[in-house]
């Protein structure tokens, strides 16, 4: 099998991205077996760790870019852009899980796309405070950090089996906009 098409990368790279994850100090050949690919194949992909850990990385601000215009956060009711936004990174999290566990890699290109997500959160969260549908005692910045922290956190978890797959864009859904206060 060789690995050379977008699509290839969309189907393998996510795979790989869980694979590091679940086994940080597994060999390439490890890496291999556990995504189902041969070792000459991944090799041909990327020759080292450290290799393979710059392309995840790249992958992923590529990825998070467009999960970010796919939800179209500067037009239409914001409360439908939230459930766009949680949805299209649903469709990716494994490079959410990725991107938790390596981040602290990134290199001043990766910084650079984490500093343009934010403000296109911040703007969102802001534009939603206008529009009246975010609370406005919290800054746009803080809600951008608490939606983070709260999509990063269970995606983790129901990847370590605590939270169900069922509902879960629904829980973060709710665990942002109601948080834990029984009503």
């Amino acid at each position: 099998m060789s690995i050379t098409s977008s699509q290839e990368d969309n189907r393998i790279l996510p795979a790989l991205a869980l694979a590091l994850v679940d086994n940080p100090r597994a060999t390439l050949q490890e890496l291999a077996k556990a995504v189902g690919i041969s070792k000459a194949t991944l090799y041909r992909f990327c020759r080292t760790r450290e290799q393979l850990i710059e392309r995840l990385m790249s992958h992923s601000a590529e990825v998070f870019n467009q999960v970010l215009h796919m939800s179209d956060l500067e037009s239409g009711p914001s409360l439908e852009g939230l459930k766009r936004l949680i949805a299209n990174n649903m469709e990716h999290r494994e490079l959410t899980v990725f991107l938790m566990y390596y981040w602290w890699k990134a290199d001043s290109a990766d910084s650079d796309a984490e500093a343009g997500w934010q403000n296109a959160l911040d703007a969102f969260f802001l534009r939603g405070q206008q529009q009246g549908v975010f609370r406005i005692d919290i800054p746009a910045p803080t809600l951008t950090e608490i939606w983070g922290s709260i999509m990063i956190g269970l995606v983790d978890a129901e990847r370590r089996g605590r939270v169900a797959r069922a509902g879960l864009s629904v829980l973060i859904e709710t665990a942002f906009l109601h948080g834990a206060l029984s009503e």
